[in-house]
């Protein structure tokens, strides 16, 4: 084994001590403690041990049910045009991992996003329909999908 040697593990057959460094970790990025010390205090850990394994362990997402795709739209600058875009990805339960808007420049802007889409809950074809049929959408565009 070398020092870069990455093994995937189910979570019941890993020490306890793995698992609670990783809910410490979990505590800690949503804010729910709001230091380690409060964190290793609360899954019971101690601060040494958090510290000797926090970057070495780090929960696996398990993607294969679901698809990463990347959607281009264009858009008029329209007040709460954005909002309507978001609204109509939590209707279709996206989960949305990145987004970004351009500056409009004659009165268009670019809107690039980042959607986690489950097919068990909705197809992306019908995603794509739902934000083209939004007032103020002048054009869409899927650019990548994974999966």
């Amino acid at each position: 084994m070398t020092d870069k040697d990455y093994y995937l593990i189910r979570g019941d057959m890993l020490p306890e001590v793995f698992v609670k460094v990783i809910r410490a970790k979990e505590l800690l990025a949503c804010g729910a403690a709001q230091s380690v010390n409060e964190a290793v205090k609360k899954v019971g850990l101690s601060r040494s041990s958090y510290y000797k394994y926090r970057d070495a362990i780090r929960p696996n997402f398990d993607l294969s049910r679901k698809a990463v795709s990347t959607v281009v739209l264009v858009v008029e600058n329209m007040p709460g045009l954005l909002a309507e875009v978001i609204q109509c990805l939590a209707e279709a339960k996206c989960n949305v991992l990145t987004i970004n808007q351009s500056m409009p420049i004659n009165g268009l802007a670019d809107i690039t996003l980042s959607l986690e889409i489950n097919p068990d809950r909705v197809a992306l074809s019908d995603v794509m329909i739902q934000l083209g049929q939004i007032h103020g959408v002048r054009s869409h565009q899927l650019l990548k999908r994974s999966n």
